[in-house]
């Protein structure tokens, strides 16, 4: 039984969500946003992603001798964009705007393991697909699963995870690589991603999924 109930349990079955998705065998980690302004308590935008930081370094660590691409994401806007009105989402989350180019809060968490060969899509708004040439890379790179982890759960996370699976890509979210400020939004976006976009899995099972893919070639 989820947090919500039976009744809302039953709700959602009788509608046909839930289904487990696919599961190919040329993943790509998606790492979205994990950068200082919202891994660190002492940014405004950030809160203490520490637990979320260790999880994905481990899976990024089992990932790498599958071959498996690792692709880091981070909101980055230029001056005039965080000053201006050009991005009509800053003037709802007006904290946003101290995500400016060059500065700490859009550095990667240091403590990431990070390598020059992976890619860094850079953003401006909530999923790491639009505007962006990432559903193109992942298609040059043969990718059949996306493993989507970062922050914020309930926003650029869950963003990231419809846009996936809307470019054709079986979403799969490890519940450890995923973080977000406030303990409801989190808990209701992965409700939602495990209803309708992909499957919310445990860090073992995505461990274990990472060490069991074909050595790559």
């Amino acid at each position: 039984m989820s947090a919500y109930g039976t009744e809302t349990d039953s709700t959602y079955e009788r509608a046909g969500f839930g289904a487990p998705v696919r599961r190919g065998t040329r993943p790509a980690l998606i790492v979205v946003d994990l950068t200082r302004g919202f891994t660190q308590d002492t940014f405004p935008t950030g809160s203490d992603l520490t637990g979320v930081v260790e999880a994905t370094s481990a899976l990024v660590a089992a990932a790498r001798p599958a071959g498996v691409p690792v692709v880091w994401t981070a909101i980055s806007y230029s001056p005039a964009e965080a000053a201006g009105g050009s991005v009509t989402w800053l003037a709802k989350a007006t904290g946003m705007r101290a995500l400016v180019a060059g500065s700490e809060a859009v550095e990667l968490d240091p403590r990431l393991p990070r390598r020059p060969e992976d890619l860094l899509v850079l953003k401006k708004g909530a999923s790491a697909f639009f505007g962006t040439s990432l559903a193109a890379s992942l298609t040059g790179l043969g990718v059949d699963t996306a493993l989507v982890c970062g922050a914020t759960t309930s926003g650029c996370v869950r963003a990231t995870a419809v846009d996936a699976v809307q470019s054709g890509f079986p979403v799969l979210v490890p519940r450890a690589c995923a973080g977000d400020r406030a303990q409801g939004p989190h808990d209701a976006a992965l409700f939602d991603i495990q209803a309708k976009y992909g499957d919310v899995i445990g860090q073992e099972d995505a461990l274990e999924y990472l060490r069991r893919l074909p050595s790559p070639s």
